[in-house]
């Protein structure tokens, strides 16, 4: 028997993204809501986005922009990406952003398998974007330079801006309402996760997910409310986002929420732990959204003694799990509230998560099961599991769930059931709390998917990578922790050919060759083993459990003998 949220379900809107956040008079708001943290004086209200989404919007029209074309961003954080974000999803376009720290294989990738019909690049990243753009094949017409501040472009690449349809053209533009079912069907982004297997897939998220999504946190953000604060009474907060707007995360909070709210949220370009610290006490920040290497700094680096952070009393941690013993320290010491949430790219961003105005006490739970979203736990014969405290899969159903994969039917089937049942690929259990509700902790993890620094790192990708040095005959990647509750890294177990073993090629080299092909937080800093074969059932799948067996004992093995700190 399914579980249901022990929260009332809530009346969600199916209508356009555009139709949510400027609902009312949110577009007639002339406040500064998105400001830019390094320099406050370059900011966007309501009303100017309102604006500057239509233009953008009308801009995409007269460049035959197809409907349902993806228009990527490649770019730190600014306060225009949510222009884009905003302006693509709502002229029935998709939005999709790619990790700025990518290589150019890596961001080809997602251009090829999108078709990107536009792509803005910062000019910071216009070297990597331009390789990607060359290796992908899409022409340098469909490139803008996009940057937070006008530029003349470069390279015979024009600025974004000359995209921008004038004011009495975008006065004129409307969007679609997508009313009903067509708010269920229409995409609105396109955000990437490698699911529970395999290479990174692109994550169709519809109009109706989104404002789903966006409704379920703000309903749970308000549970409890000291203040007896609500969505359409939400008072005043001030934010601070960091967390990239490529991201789910950040583009529930930072765009959607924000809007519809009317919070003021201070834009960072990227984390610096000190630029963080400065900013929440200069701009006297209420609340954050964070992941748990954030806890982990508040924790231990003398730098936070010198800023006075007083005004910080909420912290949102997602994205990966928080053990209890570090929530509890820095909610003692900060005299603030901690409140995990769970959930992936597939459920728009959450699906469970500890209400706002509550303690979970120390527990560490994940929380409860947002409005109008329902669970089952199910074992490895597929058989549901209701004991309270038993372990079993995570499923999830509900109005925030994705659509489908991008153009990857099969991925989609392996994924979701016909009924709209989500295999999450974690495991979890559930306990009654002081309520007598229903409340949630992740205990482990089915799925392949390795998370470093709240990050995704697909196995699959990085043994694609190793098979194309020609130092390697075969490999296997698995995640391994030095310590129960620490960070996960990316190992290699590798087979050397022949020649590479005469030669004494070593790990250096193996975990040389990777970092130069992709991403910093998916380097082999959990090292290379190398192995006679990598063990594989009959079908050729690789033994994953038996790797990650192979993974657990190694890394006790090397911290007995002290390898552990040199590496790391």
């Amino acid at each position: 028997m399914p579980f249901k949220s022990p929260l009332p379900d809530i009346d969600i809107p199916k209508c356009n993204i555009l139709s949510y956040v400027f609902a009312g008079d949110r577009s007639n708001r002339t406040e500064p809501l998105w400001i830019d943290a390094a320099n406050p004086t370059n900011s966007l209200s309501l009303s100017q986005m309102h604006m500057l989404v239509k233009r953008l919007a009308a801009g995409f029209d007269k460049l035959h922009v197809p409907t349902n074309g993806a228009v990527m961003v490649f770019s730190p954080n600014h306060i225009f990406v949510p222009t884009v974000y905003l302006a693509a999803a709502g002229s029935n376009r998709a939005f999709t952003g790619a990790n700025p720290i990518y290589t150019a294989n890596e961001v080809a990738y997602q251009m090829k398998i999108l078709d990107a019909a536009l792509v803005l690049i910062h000019p910071s990243l216009l070297e990597v974007g331009l390789a990607a753009a060359k290796q992908a094949g899409i022409p340098k017409e469909k490139l803008f330079v996009f940057s937070n501040e006008e530029t003349q472009g470069a390279n015979g690449i024009k600025d974004w801006r000359a995209i921008l349809a004038s004011e009495s053209e975008a006065k004129s533009w409307q969007w679609d309402p997508l009313e009903g079912k067509e708010a269920e069907t229409q995409v609105a982004c396109i955000n990437f996760s490698s699911g529970t297997t395999g290479l990174p897939k692109g994550v169709c998220i519809t109009h109706a997910n989104l404002i789903a999504n966006a409704s379920q946190a703000i309903s749970i953000k308000f549970v409890g409310d000291i203040q007896g604060r609500s969505e359409s009474s939400p008072g005043k907060e001030t934010w601070l986002a960091f967390l990239p707007l490529y991201h789910a995360y950040s583009q529930l909070w930072t765009i959607n929420i924000a809007s519809r709210l009317g919070y003021k949220v201070y834009v960072m370009s990227k984390f610096v732990f000190e630029d963080f610290l400065k900013c929440i006490s200069q701009y006297r920040v209420d609340a954050i959204q964070a992941v748990p290497p954030v806890l982990v700094m508040l924790s231990k680096r003398p730098e936070v003694k010198n800023y006075d952070i007083s005004s910080l009393k909420q912290i949102l941690v997602g994205a990966a799990p928080t053990s209890s013993e570090l929530q509890a320290e820095v909610s003692r010491r900060f005299n603030l509230k901690i409140g995990q949430g769970w959930g992936m790219t597939e459920t728009t961003c959450a699906g469970i998560m500890v209400p706002f105005g509550e303690d979970d006490d120390g527990t560490g739970t994940i929380g409860l099961l947002m409005p109008n979203t329902e669970a089952k736990l199910v074992d490895d014969l597929g058989r549901e599991v209701t004991a309270e405290g038993e372990r079993g899969e995570l499923c999830i159903r509900g109005p925030q769930m994705l659509k489908e994969y991008w153009r990857n039917e099969a991925a989609t089937r392996e994924s979701k059931e016909a009924d709209g049942w989500f295999h999450s690929g974690d495991v979890a259990i559930w306990k009654k709390d002081g309520k007598g509700r229903q409340t949630w902790w992740i205990v482990d993890r089915k799925k392949e998917l390795i998370k470093v620094k709240g990050l995704q790192v697909a196995p699959a990708e990085l043994e694609a990578v190793l098979l194309e040095c020609d130092d390697v005959a075969d490999a296997a990647v698995v995640g391994i922790r030095f310590e129960e509750d620490g960070e996960e890294w990316p190992r290699a177990y590798v087979v050397l050919q022949d020649d590479a073993k005469r030669r004494n090629v070593g790990e250096k080299e193996i975990q040389n060759f990777v970092a130069g092909k992709v991403a910093k937080h998916k380097w082999l800093e959990g090292g290379v083993k190398f192995v006679d074969e990598v063990p594989k059932l009959a079908s050729g799948k690789i033994m994953r459990k038996f790797m990650k067996d192979m993974a657990k004992k190694d890394a006790e093995e090397m911290k007995k003998v002290g390898k552990v700190k040199a590496m790391l």
